[in-house]
């Protein structure tokens, strides 16, 4: 299991012989990140959107959960402002360094690099203000008891976004997702339809 967002939609998962080649002579972690991002994914992702979608307040404190090559990471950085925080988490060591390396050479001083366990997103307690996963749900095992322990993370009033695929092996359909996310203790308050691919649901812990 990794954590991780990013993966390349059905229809954008093959890559061009010419882009293998380089990604191969980069490296493994050139590789990672471009499975993470893809040819066009801004187009299907809408990141954008999606960020203006959480309506992230100046000085928020946001865990971008499966963070990867940082392709939501710094956009929720920018979305929170220098006052706020984003807790880049990931379990992945190559993914790891990249971030490192990213938020060091940009001086990005409100990104905070995580490495969790696979059954641990090792948060500070009480640390946040938004949990946000794109595409990493479905890596997750024991995901009820996962997202149980991950209440203790949020702030009061804090919430937890879900980006999945519907369907296919890199996705999980909605309905499993409410269900499971009902059994660790949330309640869902927001769908957003916006997204061809992906269900996009919102939760907060149940009172």
């Amino acid at each position: 299991m990794s954590l991780r967002h990013g993966s390349a939609s059905p229809g954008s998962r093959a890559l061009p012989a010419l882009v293998a080649l380089a990604l191969v002579v980069s490296g493994c972690g050139a590789i990672k990140r471009y499975a993470y991002s893809g040819i066009g994914r801004d187009s299907q992702q809408q990141p954008e959107r999606v960020v203006a979608a959480l309506a992230l307040a100046p000085g928020a404190q946001v865990a971008d959960l499966g963070a990867g090559g940082g392709y939501f990471t710094f956009r929720l950085a920018d979305a929170v402002g220098p006052t706020g925080r984003v807790y880049a988490v990931d379990i992945d060591p190559d993914m790891l360094e990249y971030l490192a390396d990213r938020v060091r050479d940009e001086g990005r001083a409100n990104v905070e690099v995580v490495e969790a366990a696979p059954d641990d997103s090792r948060l500070p307690a009480a640390s946040v203000d938004l949990v946000f996963l794109c595409n990493t749900y479905h890596h997750l095992s024991e995901r009820v008891t996962y997202f149980e322990a991950l209440r203790a993370r949020l702030r009061p009033g804090g919430r937890v976004a879900i980006v999945e695929y519907r369907t296919g092996n890199h996705g999980t359909s909605p309905d499993l997702i409410r269900g499971e996310l009902t059994r660790a203790g949330y309640a869902e308050v927001k769908e957003e339809t916006f997204l061809s691919e992906q269900s996009f649901l919102i939760f907060t812990p149940s009172p």
